[in-house]
This record gives structure tokens, sequence and C-alpha cells, in this order.
């Protein structure tokens, strides 16, 4: 007897399914008891085949009771399952995007053939005596559209606009194609200025900078902290992208305070002991003395230059700076966008980080294209603006995602409320009596004065002190270093604290007028506390819900929901909705995607860019005419009583119909196995069409109907198949198969009774067709 041990219950099911295509019978069981039962109960003329779940890494024999056991990595050749648990705890960027789980009853959704319409929810319907499930789509004029859970690959969230600004098509209309064609056009000039940049890039080539690896190793080892997987992982493609022999363009995205400096601090040590010099930019002052601070104490046992370039600094000692930079004496310069003035020179600049991309103009950024083309670029943000994420989903720029916190990291509890006197006294009670520090964000400075007095008022045992930017540099770096060294427990400040200096002891922000900053400055305001093991707070001060702005409440009902810790990368494609997702290479934060949606947007310009890479005239027909229809007149559905969470069986329906590969499907298989238990006949029939259909595109079919006697296949203008197979197929067996016309095969085959009748033979009937014609 062999007794095969699985991963998990859904690759015992897979591993049952492929030794039944080859012919095997396996039985499960589920403890010694049951397989020594299974081995005497069996003649001993044939081998036996078991099957269990086993967390086993190596198989054994025991050759006087005649069993062996085999471990499903020793078949595999690798721990499936362990992988796949891996690529699930990272934030896929595509995902996020693509999930339809926060989908809402009258959210705007695209079909790639009749436009954006409003999401009406999933409904049963009974279509040619066969249950199924249909996505309700409402269009313009109240027409409704039911499109088959296995189409859902052509369905797409709608991101580009606000929800209720969408532009609804009318069914019929010529409104959508109009829209595909003028985006295309768009996406034509788009893909040809990034491909010039990268042409640009890959022509100049990079330096390949490589740091000695003992060395390496003494300066990591000076971490006094654990490295997250995520901030490893961060790490790591740094620095090979340092030691590619083209210039790096990298957004490290992580949540404040997760480990983003140290990923910035190793790729300068890298690239300074290689030799080069490292521009850091920053959008405040404040945080550039901080950095100089930081990459001083981290390198002082190293022979590297720390200089900063700043306004705090006298022209005379600005002008020093500047002529060692241009002599080569400077190895790190940190500063402000002072650093992207015509003045400042470089010896043998190599490579330039820039810390919260959000914060600087287009202008600046426009500054920084330029030098992307020559240098390494590696950018830091707790929470990347909606044109950088598109960037990077693209796969224009590389992204890491650092989404693990560091241990005894709480979140920040946040709180959305209207002016409360009696609440606001109690958060500062809460937050004296403990012995921290607050921030009170008040970002007027006409009023700040009288803002100070009514909390004087207010909370009379709070010792409060001004800041803000238009106050003499010299007194607000000593105001800032105070509350720095706890001189004082309340500061009333402006934006100004942004991306300011990190002050572990403070604990509890309240921000005034929540509702007029953006979702990535209040996620920023958000990161200024929290900063080690204790509990933080925030407290969001809006006028009455009736006085707020959509955008402003949908802001603030974003961050509320993101409380999580490493929330930042999904707030940014909340962001990417509520302020449009916008020209990829313009000025303008919203475009062309606003026509069509952010996802298709996005698949016109792959196609684009794969073409013209290819030399090829790009080819912008998104159809439901490139997918192949799978009609089995049985069920292909996700029962509700196995999976009742409408939103779940929504996302696993988009799942399945998008799997590029059978591969997928198998693994996607598997997971539903491992979460939801044994699949039912029609989830298992679902699966199987989707890789009918897999198999059916890849042939240039349009259609494949099989019913309980026979059915028909529909071939597109030009197949991908063999005439000379077809004519031989009805030669052979003219009682199965005819012609019906020049793009019909007809198929007269009984009984099939069933949906497995009915699959095996559709199998059966591909292959025989296949493999497609090159």
């Amino acid at each position: 007897t062999v007794l095969l041990a699985a991963d998990s219950p859904g690759r015992r099911e897979m591993l049952r399914e492929l030794l039944a295509a080859a012919g095997h019978e396996a039985v499960n069981v589920a403890d010694w008891a049951a397989l020594l039962r299974l081995h005497t109960a069996r003649g001993p003329d044939r081998m036996r085949l078991a099957l269990t779940v086993a967390p086993l890494s190596a198989g054994f024999a025991l050759p006087q009771a005649g069993i062996t056991v085999l471990s499903e990595q020793e078949l595999a050749g690798e721990r499936v399952r362990q992988e796949r648990r891996r690529r699930g705890a990272a934030r896929d960027p595509e995902a996020v995007l693509r999930d339809l789980t926060e989908l809402s009853i009258g959210a705007p959704i695209v079909h790639v053939d009749h436009g954006v319409g409003r999401y009406l929810g999933l409904v049963a319907l009974d279509v040619g005596g066969s249950a199924g499930e249909f996505l309700a789509i409402e269009y313009a004029k109240g027409d409704k559209l039911y499109v088959p859970v296995a189409q859902l690959g052509l369905i797409s969230r709608y991101s580009g606009a606000a929800p209720e600004l969408a532009p609804l098509h009318s069914l019929g209309g010529d409104a959508w194609e109009r829209a595909k064609r003028k985006a295309a056009e768009k996406v034509r000039d788009a893909a040809a200025e990034l491909l010039a940049i990268h042409a640009e890039r890959a022509a100049r080539g990079g330096v390949e900078l490589r740091a000695d690896p003992a060395l390496y190793a003494q300066f990591a080892a000076a971490f006094r902290f654990e490295e997250t997987p995520d901030q490893q992982a961060a790490i790591d493609a740094v620095l090979a992208d340092l030691a590619a022999p083209k210039p790096m363009d990298r957004v490290v995205c992580g949540d404040v305070g997760f480990g983003k400096t140290e990923v910035a601090l190793r790729a300068a040590f890298v690239a300074a002991m290689a030799g080069r010099q490292i521009a850091v930019l920053v959008p405040t002052t404040l945080l550039a003395q901080q950095h100089w601070q930081n990459f001083r104490d981290r390198m002082a046992d190293w022979p590297i230059r720390i200089e900063a370039l700043t306004r705090f600094q006298s022209r005379g000692d600005a002008a020093d700076v500047l002529a060692r930079m241009a002599g080569g004496e400077t190895d790190i310069v940190i500063g402000t966008h002072r650093l992207l003035q015509s003045d400042v020179k470089f010896a043998r600049l190599g490579l330039v980080i820039v810390d919260e991309e959000h914060r600087f103009g287009v202008r600046h950024k426009e500054q920084l294209k330029r030098l992307r083309a020559e240098v390494d670029l590696l950018t830091l943000t707790a929470t990347p603006i909606p044109r950088t994420l598109n960037m990077a989903m693209m796969g224009m720029r590389d992204l890491s995602i650092i989404a693990t916190p560091p241990s005894q990291r709480l979140a920040v509890k946040t709180v959305i409320t209207p002016w409360d006197a009696a609440l606001i006294r109690e958060a500062f009670q809460r937050e004296l009596a403990r012995g921290g520090q607050i921030y009170f964000l008040h970002n007027e400075v006409d009023s700040i004065e009288r803002m100070q007095r009514e909390l004087a008022e207010l909370v009379p045992e709070a010792r409060t002190r001004i800041a803000h930017g238009q106050m003499p540099e010299r007194e607000l770096e000593s105001v800032m270093l105070d509350f720095h060294r706890q001189r004082f427990n309340t500061l009333v400040c402006t934006t100004i604290i942004e991306s300011g200096i990190d002050i572990p002891t403070a604990n509890t922000i309240l921000v005034n007028r929540a509702d007029r900053f953006g979702l990535a400055q209040l996620h920023q305001l958000r990161g200024r506390v929290g900063r080690s093991h204790h509990r933080a707070y925030a407290y969001l001060i809006v006028p009455e819900r009736a006085a707020l702005t959509g955008d402003a409440e949908k802001r603030l009902d974003a961050l509320a929901s993101m409380e999580e810790l490493g929330a930042g990368f999904t707030l940014a494609t909340h962001d990417m909705e509520i302020r449009g997702a916008g020209e990829l290479l313009g000025e303008e934060q919203s475009g062309q995607i606003e026509a069509i949606g952010f996802t298709l947007y996005a698949e016109l310009l792959e196609r684009a860019v794969r073409a013209l890479r290819q030399g090829k005239v790009p080819d912008y027909t998104l159809s439901a005419e490139h997918e192949a229809e799978i009609e089995l007149h049985t069920p292909l559905l996700i029962p509700d009583d196995y999976l009742p969470d409408v939103h779940a069986r929504l996302t696993l329906y988009k799942r399945i119909a998008s799997a590029p590969t059978p591969a997928a499907l198998r693994e996607l298989q598997v997971e539903m196995i491992d979460r939801f238990g044994l699949l039912p006949q029609p989830a298992r029939d679902l699966i199987a069409a989707a890789e009918l259909k897999l198999a059916a595109n890849a042939l240039g079919i349009r259609k494949l109907e099989l019913g309980e006697s026979g059915g028909r296949v529909h071939f597109r203008a030009q197949p991908a198949v063999d005439p000379l197979k077809i004519i031989r197929m009805i030669q052979r067996e003219p009682r199965t198969y005819r012609l019906d016309g020049q793009d019909k095969l007809r198929i007269t085959q009984a009984p099939l009774p069933d949906s497995t009748a009915r699959i095996a033979f559709a199998q059966l009937l591909l292959e025989r067709l296949g493999p497609p014609l090159s």
C-alpha cells in the first residue's frame, strides 16, 4: 500500500484528480486505523493507493507492514502550500484594484463591450433549464444587462472618477465605442513616451553599484532591530537593482515607522562604498535635519562624509557645501528641493533618494524624471500618489511594499467627530495622565493664536507652544527641539509637522477641520503618533456630516476603515478612486481614464507597450468576441449554501473567470477546498468549464455547446485549428461529426447525461482539435 501525504485537503483532492486522470483509484484515509483496514481488506495482487493530509516533508517505508509513505513535497519537488501562503501574505498591487470584494450595490463597474453601468448584485436565473448566477448591471435609461459569472473576466471595477460622477453609458449606443477609441489614441502616445524613457535608460546604462560583502554585513549587523520579512525583501530588491547594469527606479511604500529609512540607509551605504555620491531629497527642513542626524549616527564608524543643505544654513555655509559636493569631497548630501536648483553640481552622482514624493510639485518631479534616465532613483513613501501608483502597477517603476509592522507596534485608534469640548478635554487628559505629548493641528496661521488661547481655557494643565511655517527659522527650530526634549506637552501647529521629527512620546493628535485635507496627507499626519509601543489616538475634527462634501466624507470613511497597520497602500488605491487615477504622464490627476476606468486603461496601455516593443501595431480591440463561451446546459456556479457571502462568491467568480492558465485554476481550486471544504458538483463544473474556455480560446473557438445528445462548436473567422483534422474526424466518424455551414461543427453524441460526461467529451474533443497552429 502506498500512502500519499498531501499538504492540505485541497492538495489531496488535486492529487486524487491527477491520479484518476492517469487511471489510478485512490482512497481517502483519516488515520492509521483506516489505512490498516484498507491494507488488509484488499487482495495482495494489486497496489493500493491511499490519500491523507499530513504535514510531512519526507516519506518513509515500513517494509514488514508492506506500507510506503510518500510526501507531496517528494512528488512535486517543492513545498507547494508554503509557497502559496507566502504569496498570499504580500499585498499584490494588481489584486487591490482588480478585487471586487468592496463592490456595493450601485457602485460603477465596466463591461468591456457595453461600458460603465451600476452594479445591482448577483441574481440567480434559470436559463435553458439550468440554474446559474448572473451579475446584474443597470445602464442609462434603466436598461439591464445580466452577465454570466463565467464571463466575469469582462467586468472590472470602475476607478477613475468619484463613483457618483462615473459616466453611465446606454446599451446599444455608440458613446462607449467612441470613448474606447479616444482612449486608445491617448494610450498610444503614453506608451510611446514611456518606451522613450525606458529606451533612454537602457541605452545610457547604469553603473553597477556593489559593496564589499564583508563590509556590508558589518554595516547591516549594526541595525538595532530585526528586519521584518517585507523590509528584508525591499532591501534585497534595492540592492539587486543597484547591482544591475540599468538605472534603478524603485518605489518603496511602507507605513510611517515601518522601516523605510533603513532601506534608504543600506542603499546609500552601498552607493557610497562604491565611490558614488548620494542626494537625499526631503520635503521639509526639519525632516532634512532629522535624516542628517540619523545618517550620521548610523554611519559614524565609516569613512563617509554626510552634509545637509537647508535654509537653516547661512549663505556662506551653503556655498561651502555646494563647493565640496562639486569637488567630490561630500559623499551624501541631504536637503530639500534646494538640491534640484541649477547651481547644484555633483562630481559623481550615482543615487537619488526621494522621501515622501507626494510633497513635491510637478515641476520638481519633471526634474527628477530627467535624472531618472541617468542615475539610480529610490522613492520612499507612506502613501504613493495615484500617478506613482499607476506607473508602479504597470511595471514602469518597480514597487516594494513593506506591509509588516515592527513587533509591539499598535495601530492608531482613529476617531472622527464634530467639535466636542468634553471629548477634546478627555483626549488631552488621557495623554497627559500617562506623561505623553499632544499635537493639535490647526492649519490657519491667522487664527492659530486664538485657538491656542481656547485650548488653554479648555485644558489649563496643557503647556502649549505654537509652530508654523511663517515663523522665523531659528525660532521654529527652537520650538521643535524644545518639544522633542519634552519642555512643553502640547504643540499647536500647522501641517509643518507632516514630515516632522520623530517624537515617540507624542501619542495623541487632534486635526481640526480634517475634511480639508487629502487622504495621503491625513494618513501622514496620523503617522506622526504611534511610533512606539504605546496605543496612540488620532481625533479628526470635522463639521457636521451634512456640511461635508462627498469626497471629504469618502476620504474620512476610508481612513477610519483602514485603521490597521500597513494600510498606506490600500489607502492609496482609495485615493486613486476618489481623486481620479489621472493622466499617467501629464500634470493633471484626472483625465482620459475617467472615460473608461483605470483597469481598462491599464490593459490597453499594457497591450500598446507590448506591441510597440515588438515593432507591431497595437491591438486595441478589447471585446467579449475574444472570449470563448462554454455552454454545458448544467448549473455552473458556487452554491450559496456552500459559500453564503455574496462578496466572497463574486471575488471567486472573478478570479476563476480571469485565471490565465490551467495551473492557476487548479491552485484556486485547492485554495477553495482549504478555505470552504470539498467543492460541490456545480462549483467543480464551473472550474472545469473555465479550463475548457482557456483551451477553446487558444484554438480560436467562439462557442462550445454540449447537451444530452450532442451540441455544436462555433469557430472564429480564422481559427487556430488545422482544417485537415476536422475533415479526418468527419470522414472517420460521420455519425458523430458534420459541418453546418463554414464555421460550425455539429456534434451528435448520445448519451451525455450529466456534466461529468459532457466535460470529459469536451476535453477529448479539444485535445483532438489541438494543439493550436503556431
